[in-house]
């Protein structure tokens, strides 16, 4: 992941070195640079609006900055790296958190079809079931054909029980009786699974809102799929209807480019909690906003 950036980056560095290097950094000076940056940086996926931050963040710190040769590189990526760690900062609530403080907690995975709910589901059960918790899985996508045979699998597969009902029913009730059978069982999650929807689809839209009214999840996580580029973000803009606390990008090992994770905290206001990294139920990588600053800006000067 995170490829394509990182030669955006890299470039971008090299050149500024030469550019700034003795001389008083002037906001014309910068444009020059900032538009090479730009370009590429679209070709990564990175939304307008990250970028135009990104630019104003760096016009700030080095505007008007007398920088000797020898530091050039140095000062350049520190003002890259300061700008980048402002676009990626948003407050996050993990969620083992949450689980320890709601007994049992309820976790909703809402996402777009083939955005990768189920399998983050699953991933998610199986980390909480490594950390000593008591996940319940409920299968509360009752429209997709094998949605609830695909998430009992994964049940079966883990250890973990699976709540459903029949194809057709109320998800709302699914997660309902789940929650009630998560209490009497003393189990410290309920992890639902939904329908995969579009902004089109008015009738599941209505449907996921019932499930949130009813149900009044403590956690709601938007799933989306990495290779989708910036149609995540407007992916994210379909749900904020519904209303979501924090975001999980998966594909995420196999995204060259690497734009949707530095774009999705800036324009949604929300913490990106996970990357997906793989198929295994042990895929599941914690996002970490530093960790990528230093990928993505690791000055070897």
């Amino acid at each position: 992941m995170f490829d394509s950036l990182k030669d955006s980056v890299s470039s971008f560095s090299e050149k500024a070195k030469e550019t700034v290097a003795e001389k008083e950094v002037t906001e014309e000076m910068l444009e020059d640079l900032l538009w090479d940056l730009e370009q590429q940086l679209l070709k990564s996926n990175v939304a307008v609006d990250v970028i135009d931050r990104l630019k104003q963040d760096m016009k700030e710190e080095l505007v008007g900055e007398s920088v000797p040769r020898r530091k050039a590189g140095a000062v350049v990526e520190s003002a890259l790296e300061d700008a980048v760690r402002d676009v990626l900062q948003q407050e996050s609530t993990e969620l083992e958190k949450v689980v320890e403080k709601e007994k049992p907690a309820l976790i909703l995975f809402m996402g777009f079809n083939g955005s990768g709910k189920t399998t983050t589901a699953a991933k998610v059960a199986h980390m909480l079931k490594d950390r000593d918790y008591g996940p319940v899985m409920a299968a509360g996508d009752t429209f997709r054909s094998a949605s609830i045979e695909q998430l009992q699998e994964h049940a079966e597969n883990l250890g973990v029980e699976c709540i459903s009902h029949e194809y057709g029913s109320d998800p709302a009730a699914v997660i309902y009786d789940a929650m009630e059978h998560a209490k009497k069982e003393g189990k410290d999650a309920v992890l639902a699974d939904t329908a995969g929807r579009a902004h089109s689809d008015r009738n599941l839209m209505d449907e996921l809102e019932k499930i949130v009214e009813v149900n009044e999840p403590d956690m709601k996580l938007l799933v989306v799929d990495a290779l989708a580029g910036n149609d995540v973000l407007e992916q994210a803009e379909a749900y904020d209807r519904i209303g979501f606390d924090a975001l999980v990008l998966t594909k995420a090992d196999i995204d060259e480019k690497g734009g949707a994770a530095l774009s999705l905290g800036y324009v949604t206001g929300k913490p990106i909690l996970y990357l997906g990294t793989g198929q295994g139920y042990q895929d599941l990588e914690r996002f970490d906003a530093e960790s990528l600053v230093e990928r993505l800006v690791d000055s070897e000067d």
